[in-house]
């Protein structure tokens, strides 16, 4: 197969996001290496397109750029993102939480103790930013959700989760935490989107298997 052009590029993040990329800067050149990062870097000499969470401040590079926001964070962060899913170790999801119609998070079945839950978050995205142990319940259900806020968390467990993971722990929720005796594990924001980078660029290869992806982030 070919490499992509950055036309085809924008389909597969469309089909994989559910929503089109923004396309910053078009370019009709073949996409055989293709840089994601989450602001625009430097030194892209060496790319044929890029690929950027946060487009602004996106200067002429002379090659192609497609940027997404919202559907990022949605999709291939903490959201309603069944990779993440697969990674928790949760099952049978459904939608935690809309805002405008687009679905906030996601909520399943987990088997396991907290500690179980941890030892895979860590697994996945190195030692988390904040955890709360909670209650010490049993956990058979466990939310992401790519926002925390007494609502949800309230939400979360009136639909049996015992355990909340989020991007970063928010102070208005904490109430709702300690009345629910829900666990909570921050992973960090900036670290659940280079971990989503790292997904996207996996599935795009999927794609793509002629083209290069680099992550011009942090590791």
């Amino acid at each position: 197969m070919p490499p992509p052009f950055l036309t085809d590029l924008a389909a597969s993040v469309e089909r994989i996001t559910g929503h089109p990329p923004l396309v910053v800067a078009p370019s009709a050149r073949e996409v055989r290496r293709l840089g994601l990062a989450l602001e625009p870097p430097a030194g892209v000499e060496a790319m044929d397109a890029l690929f950027l969470h946060r487009h602004w401040g996106m200067g002429n590079a002379g090659i192609g750029v497609l940027a997404s926001h919202l559907p990022f964070d949605e999709r291939m962060a903490v959201g309603y993102n069944p990779d993440l899913a697969e990674a928790l170790g949760v099952e049978r999801i459904e939608v935690l939480g809309t805002k405008e119609g687009r679905p906030l998070g996601m909520i399943g079945d987990c088997a396991g103790d907290f500690t179980a839950l941890l030892a895979r978050v860590t697994a996945a995205f190195g030692e988390p930013e904040a955890v709360e142990q909670g209650s010490g319940a049993p956990i058979r259900r466990v939310a992401a959700v790519g926002a925390m806020t007494d609502a949800l968390v309230r939400e979360a467990a009136a639909r049996g989760a015992g355990a909340y993971v989020t991007g970063q722990m928010r102070a208005p929720a904490r109430r709702a935490v300690a009345e629910t005796g829900m666990a909570v594990v921050a992973i960090g924001h900036r670290r659940s989107e280079v971990w989503g980078l790292h997904l996207l660029a996996r599935l795009l290869r999927a794609d793509w298997p002629e083209m290069e992806t680099i992550i011009l982030d942090a590791p």
